[in-house]
């Protein structure tokens, strides 16, 4: 069984869950679980955890993440993209200079309306099931942030744009939320995801790449091993003595601790023989590190 991370470039028409039902037929396991949904017609970034690393999903889903995205002013789609149904068109007569202003403006903190057609669930059920039985609810804005914002070019009605935005973000929302502001609504044409965290388009993996790296013995270098996903946190060995209670998930007092950094707040700690376990927190008030994600059984 593979562990570890793999940078999948999801391909337009895929979902998510296609890339994930294929990797389990390319790698002969079913432990896999991405790290946040892309649109079908979206391509690009998709970290996919393996095996032991399916415990780091929540935390690559919560990281930012940059975008290339083609926005086309003066339609107005019911998906807020061209796949959808068109409900409006507008002569689009604004400037350069008032597009990149009203772009820019989203930079920073935003209240964002989810899309009806996402995978939200309102009462149980997702949003884009009910926006298929033509049913439209309320939704209530969430907190967003947009990083970084940089129009790259310009050739009217279409606009190309790199955006680093904080998890949760629908970048076809932004778009429409520019054209509205503009006064001549606007859609997404093209997105792109090129970074997640660590993770670039440029080393990302095709799935027809990755079952020929399989086939050439080559696709275990690919995958990042599970502890160097926490590679900015100090490490610290446990003393012999305490090798039973690290390999149980026990947690261990700083005396416990041989080497390394022990009095950071977060450590990835190695059992006495330099085998991985996991990573630890410091409680101040209890005086020991508690278990935070453990990875005990490697071969689970």
């Amino acid at each position: 069984m593979y562990h570890g991370v793999i940078n999948v470039y999801k391909e337009a028409g895929y979902t998510s869950h296609d890339v994930v039902a294929r990797l389990r037929g390319i790698l002969k396991q079913k432990k896999i679980g991405h790290t946040g949904t892309l649109d079908p017609a979206a391509q690009g970034v998709l970290p996919v955890c393996l095996g032991q690393a399916t415990r780091l999903c929540d935390m690559l889903t919560d990281k930012s993440k940059t975008y290339e995205a083609v926005m086309l002013l003066g339609t107005v789609t019911d998906t807020q993209d061209t796949t959808g149904t068109v409900l409006e068109t507008h002569p689009v007569t604004v400037s350069e200079e008032e597009v990149r202003k009203a772009a820019e403006s989203f930079i920073g903190d935003y209240s964002q309306v989810p899309p009806m057609y996402s995978a939200l669930k309102v009462d149980g059920k997702k949003l884009y099931e009910l926006a298929r039985a033509g049913k439209e609810v309320e939704r209530a804005a969430r907190p967003v942030k947009i990083l970084s914002l940089v129009v790259t070019r310009i050739e009217l009605p279409r606009v190309w744009m790199q955006v680093s935005c904080s998890k949760g973000t629908y970048i076809r929302t932004l778009c429409s939320d520019i054209g509205e502001k503009l006064g001549c609504g606007g859609c997404m044409e093209a997105l792109v995801r090129t970074q997640v965290e660590r993770f670039v388009k440029e080393e990302a993996m095709t799935l027809d790449e990755i079952e020929t790296a399989r086939d050439e013995g080559i696709l275990t270098e690919k995958i990042v091993p599970i502890e160097e996903m926490f590679s900015a946190y100090p490490a610290a060995a446990v003393i012999p003595e305490a090798d039973s209670l690290v390999k149980n998930g026990n947690p261990l007092k700083p005396e416990e601790l041989c080497q390394g950094e022990s009095q950071a707040e977060t450590i990835r700690v190695y059992d006495s023989t330099g085998r991985f376990m996991g990573i630890y927190r410091y409680e101040a008030e209890r005086r020991f590190f508690k278990p935070w994600k453990m990875f005990l059984n490697p071969e689970a």
